[in-house]
């Protein structure tokens, strides 16, 4: 599983032109989910994207996490992120998981990072989506498995 967060002033996923979820300051997290992903997995990196301290604290140090500025985080899936570029110029995805799995995962990533309290928002999985961030900072880590 990888998960890139991105600390956002604010970040919205359209689908075909309609907004389909917006945030305020927060996280945008690209979610990608690989063969072998299990809960236990989706578990550890819900529980680390809320509570890596990335947000500045009252001396502008990274200090404070999502849950302790009580931001929002805006969750949309990203098989490309699972894409291998090592050989020849067409990225293979055969570390993604199938569909079927990964939408599971997907959606319990979701719930388990709603059982923090933090509001969501979520793109559509399988859709094709258009994103739209203002990147603060720019803040970005990959949280692998």
């Amino acid at each position: 599983m990888k998960v890139l967060i991105q600390r956002v002033k604010n970040a919205d996923v359209k689908i075909n032109e309609n907004i389909k979820s917006s945030i305020g300051n927060g996280i945008l997290a690209l979610v990608g989910i690989e063969k072998g992903d299990t809960n236990e997995i989706v578990e550890k990196l819900a529980k680390k994207c809320v509570n890596l301290r990335i947000f500045a604290d009252e001396n502008d140090k990274m200090n404070r996490s999502l849950i302790d500025i009580q931001g929002e985080m805006l969750i949309v899936s990203q098989f490309t992120l699972c894409g291998d570029c090592k050989k020849g110029t067409r990225p293979s995805f055969d570390k993604s998981a199938p569909p079927e799995i990964a939408n599971e995962l997907y959606e319990y990533f979701i719930s388990q990072i709603e059982s923090y309290g933090i509001k969501t928002g979520t793109g559509e999985f399988g859709a094709m989506m258009q994103v739209s961030l203002i990147n603060d900072g720019p803040v970005t880590f990959m949280l692998e498995s």
